[in-house]
């Protein structure tokens, strides 16, 4: 399948590629410092710019998918860039005619409780929460798309370099938790799961979730 990978270089981007790679998809990976990435077998690195939508929609055409691990971590205002990005890859997608956008969320909209969600609680981290409302926005935007097949797959409450075990539960829209009551999922296992809907369908324009 050929694959445009948006924010490829970055933490979760670096696994998805990777996860990409090692089952034989052509990935074309954009990203704003493609110094970060060597080009390979399989594997073209182009500089692109989220936010410059005309630019993305044409290096967009012609793919298979769209996965986006797009992220504003880096800006100070994270949630008003983020979003920003996101209604430009949005709307790229389809322009450029792609069949389907997969998109990496995050956990901060998962609920733990009927209708209280993760970044509502008091213990939920300041320094995430503008990273955590604007993925929250993105999914109420993606929800709202009238005609875009799209996926978003939000992580456990921890997601961090492990194991590529294979072996994870799916979930909805409720925090999953182990029977120590811990969040977690390895970025490995996160990309196995994301390149599984890639391959297999089974959530279009759904949010699921994955934890072990």
């Amino acid at each position: 399948m050929k694959v445009a990978l948006i924010g490829a270089s970055g933490f979760i981007g670096s696994g998805l590629l990777a996860e990409l790679r090692a089952r034989g998809h052509q990935v074309t990976a954009l990203v704003a410092h493609p110094e970060k990435l060597e080009p390979a077998d399989g594997l073209e690195v182009v500089a692109s710019d989220a936010l410059d939508r005309q630019r993305l929609a044409a290096q967009l055409a012609g793919h298979d998918a769209v996965i986006s691990a797009f992220s504003g971590h880096a800006q100070q205002d994270v949630r008003g860039y983020y979003m920003r990005g996101v209604e430009s890859i949005i709307a790229a997608v389809a322009e450029a005619g792609v069949p389907r956008l997969l998109m990496v969320g995050g956990a901060g909209s998962l609920e733990v409780a009927p209708g209280v969600q993760v970044v509502d609680t008091p213990e939920f981290p300041e320094q995430w929460k503008g990273t955590a409302l604007g993925a929250r926005d993105a999914l109420e935007r993606l929800r709202a798309e009238p005609a875009l097949d799209w996926t978003m797959l939000s992580p456990a409450a921890l997601i961090e370099p492990g194991e590529r075990s294979g072996r994870f539960r799916i979930g909805g829209d409720r925090l999953l938790t182990d029977e120590a009551g811990q969040s977690r999922i390895s970025l490995q296992d996160y990309a196995v799961a994301m390149v599984d809907e890639l391959e297999r369908p089974a959530h279009s324009r759904q949010r699921f979730s994955v934890a072990y």
